[in-house]
């Protein structure tokens, strides 16, 4: 028995570059650059060493009523509003509440809740941390808030596998809905992280870009001179189900979720493996998934969070699969634009690769000033046409612990 195709009818976004999934996609491809200063008072407080992120567009506190707000950590804050904005756009599909499902990640999770209860412990004593700080910071906290807002009783699943985390949810939703565990899967992963701690946490790493007197272009994936990623914030989520559901219901279709592949590194805590092997094997699953070949992929979101070991390694991985090939794809290193979203990134670059077909346009990479000969990437600084025809494209997240994730997609 084949197995039913699995489709997009729904996508919502929060980001740095902007409140909803359309406005994100329209100011990536005229390149702006989400990363600025911050203007906290603790900035200068602990003299941390980068002094910018990518911080969302829209507080999502500013969306949400104030009553859901305030039991909410900000990360779930910002999966609630992308989540109702995917809904929405899916025109809230009427389905058995016994067969939706929730599939969602996080990198760290209520990392604000947690340092702010410690904060209020050391103040002011027990009796005035809140009742609700463990269902707040607890990292399946947007699987739990989605799936009592949506009434979604098949499952709510969390995912924490770094900066992987979002793209291993939405393989795991195709997986779960193939497994006839659900119909309509909500799909996606959020992160809240710009805080005092995780900025000199990963700066004392020298993972951080240190380009504090020009944030913009901070973020330069494939740069000969990149020097760390930019932290960013905010969610992705996409709306899956069967085609035959989807038809049935008369929904529009973005895309094809085509297949996917996770696997580990077993390689490094925090480094990826230079030779790019489990990498490779995921994006050799994912196509293997999708009944495609090498050559059928004509674009490519790479994960190339301008780090100076990570992007080469990326590309070395990609070389394994496609050969010499690998030099014509359009490729598109969105983070450049972005930031990092940790847990939030491979959701939020899968919608960008599902827009990417539907408009048959690869968005540009902005801040590439001379391009790493090490990673020679078709990249370019305008949006490239992706021509007519099938359309098939892949997603790459790699994430601390050895977490390799890729999602194939196919023009509907």
């Amino acid at each position: 028995m084949s197995s039913p195709r699995i489709v997009v009818t729904g996508i919502g976004a929060s980001s740095p570059i902007g409140g909803t999934a359309p406005e994100s996609w329209s100011a990536l491809l005229t390149g702006v650059s989400g990363s600025r200063t911050l203007e906290y008072d603790w900035v200068e407080k602990y003299q941390l060493p980068v002094t910018f992120a990518a911080q969302a567009a829209v507080r999502p506190d500013t969306v949400l009523d104030r009553p859901v707000a305030k039991r909410l950590d900000p990360a779930s804050q910002f999966a609630m509003v992308a989540a109702m904005e995917a809904w929405a756009d899916a025109s809230s599909p009427e389905v058995d509440p016994e067969r939706l499902g929730v599939d969602f990640a996080t990198g760290i999770g209520g990392v604000w809740t947690l340092l702010d209860a410690w904060d209020t412990l050391r103040e002011k004593g027990p009796r005035r941390v809140m009742p609700m700080t463990v269902p707040m910071l607890m990292p399946n906290a947007a699987a739990g808030n989605l799936s009592l807002h949506f009434g979604a009783r098949a499952y709510a699943r969390t995912v924490a596998s770094a900066c992987a985390s979002s793209t291993e949810s939405i393989v795991n939703a195709v997986e779960h809905i193939r497994a006839g565990l659900a119909d309509v899967v909500i799909a996606g992963g959020t992160e809240s992280a710009i805080h005092p701690i995780t900025l000199a946490a990963f700066a004392s790493m020298q993972a951080l870009s240190r380009r504090n007197d020009d944030p913009a272009t901070a973020s330069r994936p494939a740069s000969i001179d990149r020097d760390g990623f930019v932290m960013g914030e905010g969610a992705g989520v996409l709306i899956l189900e069967t085609e035959e559901h989807a038809k049935a219901r008369g929904a529009k279709i973005y895309a094809v979720v085509a297949g996917g592949g996770v696997t580990a590194d077993s390689y490094h805590i925090t480094a990826n493996d230079p030779a790019g092997t489990g990498a490779a094997r995921a994006v050799e699953m994912a196509l293997a998934q999708a009944d495609a070949s090498a050559d059928d992929v004509t674009h490519v979101n790479a994960h190339a969070t301008s780090t100076p070991v990570g992007d080469p390694n990326e590309y070395q991985a990609l070389k394994a699969v496609f050969g010499s090939r690998v030099d014509e794809i359009p490729v598109s290193a969105t983070k450049a634009s972005t930031g990092h979203l940790l847990g939030g990134t491979g959701a939020l670059e899968a919608i960008f690769t599902v827009l990417a077909l539907r408009d048959r346009v690869a968005p540009p990479t902005i801040n590439l000033t001379e391009q790493d000969p090490a990673v020679p990437f078709r990249l370019s600084g305008e949006p490239t046409p992706l021509g007519d025809g099938d359309q098939l494209a892949i997603t790459n997240s790699f994430g601390f612990g050895g977490h390799n994730a890729v999602a194939a997609f196919r023009s509907a």
